[in-house]
């Protein structure tokens, strides 16, 4: 993309040039050995220090009415679907803006984009910051890293206006990547983490408590609707809920514990039996996450109920037989969410029909699963910081 150059920042010539070294010290300071891209496309900060379980926090008195009444300050972003596997929205940065896709990931809380210094394959097909085009761009020499479950990337702490849309949090931290790896073919920019401030990479705070301290979304909340199929109608929306995206009630659901989308999950079932999650496990709802994920040998044993065989890194099954395919249902909160097969099958560059149940790569010492946007396609998600749960209905 080609960007109108605009005056350069007032920075004496000494400071910029200690700081211009600095990122190229930065960037080819270490040989890091390339990770290999998964099939599977997720953001996902790899999650670690999973502890014991707390019981489930009280309900605060916060009715639906109170999110989504008239005259809230309400902001619908909207996203698009990449062949069901990567949903991404635009943001700028800088002054004047710098425009960049990034997927807005519930499964970590950094937001970085790549620099004009990152000489990594990964960098090369995408959209670069360009700081000394921004006025109101401000430097760190605060170093950071962050490891996905698809890669990771080194960073720099810079901070500068960020707009969501109409939303616009001014001096913000954020990331500069100097060198990313495991992202090659991916079609995104960068990330926007929308998790707690606790797991952030950087230590910086994250765009979303930003945005609530400044006071510019009226409740502290955001919400997804992911469309299926079609590359437009997917939306992000902050400060509030609009129904019209949603069936029947929102089902509350308390997280584990503040500080993580994390709640506790009852069972995992088909046609009345239970297969997984029996006496209840621990569930992530992540948007940054492709697939559903657990552990391999529940994921094995589902892939074999339905009639899957492997092939390479994925399981198939026929494609006339999607619609036969019995559903598998997750009990959450004593709520049945059922996945249809037709919701739990995509088909590969050769039309081949294969399933989104994958090994998880975590190992935490109870089960664990991760709720995609598989999962979230089907029902509509509301992720509330002011009361430290998880609403959830089907999706129009």
């Amino acid at each position: 993309m080609l960007r109108t150059k605009t005056s350069l920042s007032t920075w004496s010539q000494e400071r910029s040039m200690k700081w211009l070294v600095l990122l190229w010290l930065v960037a080819f300071s270490e040989c890091i050995v390339k990770i290999p891209l998964r099939q599977v496309k997720t953001m996902r900060k790899t999650l670690s220090g999973k502890n014991t379980l707390n019981n489930f926090l009280k309900e605060h008195t916060y009715s639906l009415s109170q999110i989504s009444s008239r005259g809230s300050n309400l902001t619908i972003h909207p996203l698009r679907n990449i062949m069901d596997m990567l949903y991404v929205g635009n943001i700028t940065i800088g002054t004047p803006p710098q425009v960049f896709q990034v997927v807005f990931d519930t499964g970590s809380s950094d937001l970085w984009v790549p620099s004009v210094f990152c000489q990594s394959l990964a960098c090369a097909t995408k959209v670069m910051f360009i700081h000394l085009y921004s006025s109101t761009f401000r430097h760190t020499q605060k170093v950071f890293n962050i490891k996905y479950n698809t890669g990771r990337m080194k960073g720099l702490l810079v901070y500068d206006t960020v707009r969501i849309g109409d939303l616009v949090s001014t001096d913000q931290p954020f990331g500069l990547s100097v060198e990313e790896y495991g992202f090659d073919h991916i079609p995104f920019d960068g990330v926007l983490g929308l998790n707690y401030p606790k797991i952030s990479s950087s230590g910086a705070i994250p765009i979303f408590d930003k945005l609530k301290n400044q006071g510019a979304i009226s409740e502290p909340v955001f919400a997804f609707y992911l469309s299926k199929d079609e590359q437009e109608g997917s939306v992000v929306m902050f400060g509030g809920v609009d129904h019209h995206y949603y069936k029947g009630e929102l089902n509350w659901v308390p997280l584990i514990r503040s500080g993580n989308w994390i709640i506790h999950m009852h069972s995992i079932s088909i046609e009345r039996k239970v297969i997984a999650c029996s006496g209840r496990c621990m569930a992530f709802v992540d948007t940054g996450t492709a697939f559903i994920e657990g552990p391999k040998p529940l994921v094995d044993n589902m892939q074999k109920l339905i009639g899957a065989k492997p092939s390479g890194s994925k399981h198939y099954v026929s494609c006339s037989a999607v619609n036969t395919l019995p559903s598998i249902i997750f009990t959450i909160n004593g709520i049945n969410y059922p996945v249809p097969g037709r919701a739990y099958i995509l088909k590969d560059y050769r039309g081949r029909c294969y399933t989104t149940f994958q090994e998880s790569p975590l190992s935490p010492s109870i089960e664990f699963w991760i709720l995609g946007d598989v999962f979230v396609r089907l029902y509509f998600t509301v992720f509330d910081r002011g009361n430290d749960r998880i609403g959830l209905a089907r999706a129009v």
